[in-house]
């Protein structure tokens, strides 16, 4: 046997005349015996495809806390432990553990792709061993087994075909191709693409139609199918451009934070003379306020709100940050069937006797006119009638109405000929039941026509229908006419249109037929032309894709010249671009990829690799790239992808999970709604991270400022620390009234230029400059007010006289009480500042998001009960305020309003005078 039977893709079995095959794999027609099964299934193993472990829910969790914030929150909770101070360690672990939670939620979604594609291996198969047709178990077969195939049988394993019967294989799940594939025995090209491999079936395709024997060539791994797992198995998910650029701010964080511990702990025990303990709890409490605990419970939420609303727009989001990776996409690379096009063949033209009539009408729904010169029928002319009696009786595919939808029964492109006869008002029940079928000779992909005997007005007709080429040989056309029925053959052709001839021989006398009777003489009646036509909407949402900047790109399976005319028709490709094809590809250099890539619209014929390749170089270009796709074939592109999008419909299992986000609807339109969307959640979730940093900033300047300027206060004879806010009390402000507020801002309207803007790079920082800004304004409005509320409160209650403890601790409890009650009034006033970054407050309209007035009140809800209750009272060392106390807070808090407002007022301007 062949050495290189453990890589058959140096063989080129589709090449190989079918002796060759049986040679070089040392088998024969009546198959293998038990003994080389043996040998061949322990040198070859089982015909399953490897699986790699997938990461276990213990390191999932381990990675929520693997991180310089999580390993910093740990550090502060155990120093809280070595401090004795219980209630304050217990609630930041409990941030600790909150975040981890979160986090191990949205991870948890192990890989399942691999699993898909190993279901898509039948249990079952028939092999001829030791001279017998026997069942055998799919996972048994060897290179060199002899498989029988029929209708309904999935391919066990990739199959050299040598007995051939009628054979159609559906591979679009595989190659892409849209309709069924006609198989045959005959080598092929040694270079022809997956989708021309007539001689071949792959593992994993279904058989339609017919029956057929075939060798084994390759098992498990050795699969086009185990190709595709390897890819999978190789291929990596990219993080998210929004999770790159979080990952550089929480670093930031975390390094800023302890080099100000650092100097805060020094600064305490040299300067300030304060018991070491002390000085580590205002290291705790910073610690605790300078990080955004809420952070990953805002982001999740807001994702989550994005992901509801995606799927009522038919776009079902399986990985939460794939919501905002939509609105960053400045690339969608679609295939072609179903998404771009209905996936329903249409005759769109009848040509017969030098005259073309067109057909209105999409789709399976038999409604349209029908055309000749631009001018609408009234009244269908015999020869077209008869042409259409033809398409209609030679034919066993029926059309059914459900609910609001057309479906068929039988083969689409036969479908679209039934169609096609009811809008001519032939209905093919009842025209079938008045015009008697005596005889037929089914379709074979070697003869390639299909031929009735029927009884039509008294006497019995030959109706002929197949590929052009079949039916022409048989009617014995002059010269001149056949020239031109070969013109308009060219020119429909070039459209991408599928052309199907039509002929027919009256009064015979015979009341059965066999293939000798249709070989002549038969009567050519006309040529109907189809193609699955493009989406209308799909059209309009590239139009929309375009204005926002996102270029479209149509990578498929099918014919190049099918491809270039769906995509002239969809605004693809502009005068004088043609396609590339998976062949003109290969040998590319990775710069002159790159350069295709960016200058091509449309890609045919192309294979899994090609595929990954043309995502790689836009990536390589700086682009974040959607790609869509339903098979097989498209499952590790789609994983590699910036954002994979599957078919809902039409998608295989392993594509559903290998993508992040699944169309219910399998339309293109609904990815223009998701981008839509995702720009939308984009802007809000900056909007809530614009809202929710600046208390960070402001509580680490707080407590910053309580070390550096507010006194040192002896109490019992003791240096007492001022601290302005408990780590507990921080951890209340970050977790409660930050989350509260900013979820909100997550049901923001559409920005109104939102999808008439350019993409944002991906390695754009998450904050431009006035942003920073302002959140340093906001900071230093926020401690400065909390600073002067504590501040007054603490030394109105103490007096000048000596502190004793009980009064100091009195007077600390209601002045930290004042101080968090005063940030929080700032959060609020500045919220409603952040409905829009850069216009007025009014600009978005003043109640066009109720939700922001339900946070408010929710959140004073509970810093009511945060000030009264006495459960929270002692878990956050709180106290009671008065009316004066809560007019204060809010004036602090409130002064945040105009300032912001003004400084908007102020950018505004300038952008007015620039632009002017």
């Amino acid at each position: 046997m062949h050495k290189s039977l453990t890589q058959p893709n140096e063989i080129r079995w589709h090449a190989s005349s079918d002796q060759d095959v049986m040679t070089e794999l040392g088998t024969r027609p009546d198959g293998l015996n038990d003994g080389e099964i043996a040998e061949r299934l322990q040198r070859f193993g089982a015909n399953t495809l490897a699986r790699t472990g997938g990461t276990g829910p213990w390191l999932i969790l381990w990675r929520q806390i693997n991180n310089p914030i999580g390993w910093l929150l740990i550090a502060a909770g155990a120093l809280a432990v070595a401090l004795k101070k219980p209630t304050d360690a217990a609630v930041v672990f409990g941030a600790v553990g909150i975040n981890a939670i979160i986090g191990f939620i949205q991870e948890y979604r192990a890989g399942k792709a691999i699993e898909a594609l190993a279901a898509m291996i039948p249990e079952t198969a028939t092999a001829l061993r030791n001279g017998q047709s026997i069942a055998v178990s799919a996972d048994g077969l060897v290179p060199g087994d002899v498989v029988t195939l029929q209708s309904g049988d999935k391919v066990p394993a990739d199959l050299r075909l040598i007995r051939v019967k009628n054979l159609l294989v559906e591979e679009a799940a595989l190659t892409g191709e849209s309709l069924p594939v006609a198989k045959r025995s005959d080598a092929v090209l040694p270079d022809s693409p997956l989708g021309d491999r007539f001689c071949m079936a792959y593992s994993g395709t279904l058989v339609v139609q017919g029956t057929a024997t075939g060798v084994v060539v390759a098992t498990g791994n050795n699969t086009e199918l185990g190709r595709i797992n390897a890819l999978l198995n190789q291929t990596t998910q990219l993080e998210t451009p929004l999770t790159r650029q979080l990952a550089r701010v929480t670093t930031g964080i975390t390094v800023a934070v302890v080099v100000v511990v650092a100097v805060l702990i020094a600064f305490g025990i040299w300067i300030k003379d304060a018991p070491v303990g002390e000085s580590l709890m205002v290291a705790v409490s910073l610690a605790v306020a300078a990080i955004p605990e809420g952070l990953p419970a805002v982001i999740t939420i807001c994702l989550a709100i994005g992901v509801r609303r995606m799927a009522e727009r038919h776009a079902v989001v399986r990985h939460l940050p794939a919501v905002e990776t939509l609105g960053s996409t400045t690339v969608i690379c679609s295939d072609k069937t179903g998404t771009l096009t209905r996936n329903e063949m249409t005759v769109q033209v009848a040509w017969l006797e030098g005259h073309e009539y067109r057909f209105s009408g999409i789709g399976y729904a038999p409604e349209g006119d029908i055309e000749h010169d631009g001018i609408r029928l009234t009244t269908v002319p015999p020869a077209l009638q008869e042409l259409l009696s033809i398409a209609v009786l030679c034919n066993d595919s029926a059309l059914r109405q459900e609910v609001e939808i057309w479906a068929i029964t039988g083969d689409p492109t036969e479908a679209a000929l039934v169609v096609a006869g009811q809008k001519a008002g032939l209905n093919a029940h009842e025209f079938r039941s008045r015009h008697q079928r005596l005889d037929v000779i089914p379709f074979e992909s070697d003869t390639k026509f299909m031929a009735t005997l029927n009884r039509i007005d008294g006497e019995n007709r030959i109706l002929l229908k197949g590929a052009p080429e079949t039916v022409l040989e048989r009617c014995g056309l002059g010269k001149a006419e056949q020239q031109t029925v070969n013109e308009a053959m060219a020119t429909y052709a070039r459209q991408g249109m599928r052309v199907i001839a039509f002929a027919q021989r009256r009064d015979v006398a015979a009341e059965e037929i066999s293939p000798d009777d249709v070989t002549m003489n038969m009567q050519f009646a006309g040529l109907l032309c189809m193609i699955d036509p493009p989406r209308t909407e799909a059209m309009d949402a590239i139009r929309i894709c375009h204005s926002a900047g996102i270029t479209v790109k149509m990578i498929t399976g099918d014919h190049p010249v099918t491809a270039e005319a769906i995509g002239r028709q969809l605004s693809l490709l502009q005068h004088g671009q043609g396609a590339l094809t998976g062949r003109d590809l290969d040998g590319l250099s990775e710069t002159e990829l790159q350069s295709a890539v960016m200058s091509t619209n449309v890609f045919a014929r192309v294979a899994p690799e090609h595929k990954i390749q043309l995502v790689q170089a836009l990536q390589a270009q700086r682009h974040v790239v959607a790609m869509t796709g339903d098979g097989v074939n498209d499952a590790p592109a789609l994983k590699r992808a910036d954002i994979g999008i599957a078919m809902g419909i039409t998608g295989t299992a392993v594509s559903k999970e290998a993508a992040k986000v699944v169309l219910m609807d399998d339309n293109f339109a609904s990815i223009t709604a998701a981008v839509e969307e995702g720009r939308r959640v984009y802007d809000n979730l900056i909007k809530s991270l614009a809202f929710v940093l600046p208390t960070n900033l402001g509580l680490a300047c707080t407590l910053t400022a309580s070390m550096f300027f507010f006194p040192t206060v002896r109490v019992d004879g003791v240096n007492e620390l001022l601290m302005a806010m408990s780590p507990s009390q921080t951890l209340w402000i970050n977790l409660v009234a930050s989350v509260t507020l900013s979820i909100p801002l997550a049901f923001e309207v559409l920005e109104p230029n939102a999808m008439r803007r350019m993409p944002r790079p991906p390695d754009e920082p998450v904050f431009s400059g006035f942003i920073v800004a302002r959140l340093i304004m906001v900071a230093l409005l926020m401690s400065a007010g909390a600073c002067g509320l504590f501040l007054w409160e603490y030394f109105r209650i103490v007096g000048p006289e000596p502190v004793t403890s009980a009064r100091h601790a009195f007077a600390l409890a209601e002045a930290q009480t004042i101080c968090v009650t005063g940030i929080t009034f700032t959060q609020i006033f500045y919220l409603l500042n952040c409905r829009s970054l850069r216009d007025s407050l009014f600009s978005q309209g003043v109640f066009s998001n109720p939700a922001i007035f339900i946070g408010i009140g929710l959140l004073l809800l509970l810093q009511t009960c945060f000030i009264y209750l006495p459960p929270l009272q002692t878990i956050f060392a709180s106290a009671a305020l008065d009316a004066r106390a809560w007019l204060y807070a809010m004036a602090a808090g409130a002064i945040v309003l105009p300032v912001i407002s003004l400084d908007k007022w102020i950018r505004n301007r300038k952008i007015q005078r620039l632009e002017d």
